[in-house]
C-alpha cells in the first residue's frame, strides 16, 4: 500500500472513493464537507438522506464510517466519516479519530476499491492541529496496511490545501 501526502482539492482527484469530514448528520456543511456535495451534486444529498432513514437515523456516529455513491464526482463513492471535536476531547480523542481513517479503509475493502484520498479529518473547524492529527492519521493507515496485507487498496491519499497541513502530513510519512 502506497501512502502519499499531495496539494489539491480533494473532489478532483483520479481516486476510486474520497473521503468526507462529514458532521453526523451527514447533509452537508461547511469546509471539505461542503466543498464535496457542491462537487457531488444533489445525488450525494439524496444518498445521505437514503443512508439516514435507512442505516443512521439517529446520524453517523464519530469514528464511524459509511459510503454513498459520488455523484458527479469522479470517484465511484464517497466513504463519509465522523472525526472528533477537538474540545469535546481535551485529553485525546486520537482514538476516535485513529477509527476514522480505519473504517475508512475498511469500507473501501469491502467495496474492493484500489484507491481512496483522504482530507485531513478534524482539522479546521474540528479543532485538531494538521501537527497533531497527522501522526495518528498515517499511523492508522500504516497499522491497517500491516493486519491486512492482502487489502486491495494500493493508494491511499491525503490531500491538502493548506501549506501546514501538507507539511505536517510531510513530516509523519517520513
Amino acid at each position: 500500500m502506497r501512502i502519499e501526502a499531495v496539494p489539491g482539492d480533494i473532489t478532483r482527484q483520479q481516486v476510486d472513493a474520497i473521503v468526507n469530514a462529514a458532521n453526523s448528520s451527514l447533509l452537508g456543511g461547511g469546509g471539505v464537507d461542503g466543498a464535496i456535495h457542491r462537487a457531488a451534486g444533489p445525488r450525494l444529498l439524496a444518498d445521505c438522506r437514503r443512508v439516514r432513514r435507512e442505516k443512521y437515523p439517529a446520524g453517523l456516529p464519530t469514528g464511524d464510517a459509511v459510503a454513498t455513491g459520488a455523484g458527479d464526482l469522479a470517484a465511484r463513492a464517497v466513504i463519509h466519516t465522523v472525526g472528533p471535536v477537538h474540545a469535546q476531547h481535551p485529553d485525546d480523542g486520537s482514538d476516535l479519530l485513529a477509527s476514522c481513517h480505519r473504517r475508512c479503509l475498511e469500507v473501501a475493502e469491502e467495496l474492493a476499491l484500489q484507491s481512496i484520498a483522504f482530507p485531513a479529518i478534524s482539522c479546521g473547524a474540528y479543532g485538531w492541529r494538521a501537527t497533531e492529527a497527522a501522526p495518528i492519521a498515517i499511523e492508522a493507515v500504516r497499522r491497517y496496511a500491516a493486519e491486512c496485507p492482502q487489502s486491495t487498496i494500493e493508494v491511499v491519499r491525503f490531500v491538502l490545501l493548506d501549506h501546514d497541513a501538507r507539511r505536517a502530513f510531510a513530516s509523519a510519512l517520513e
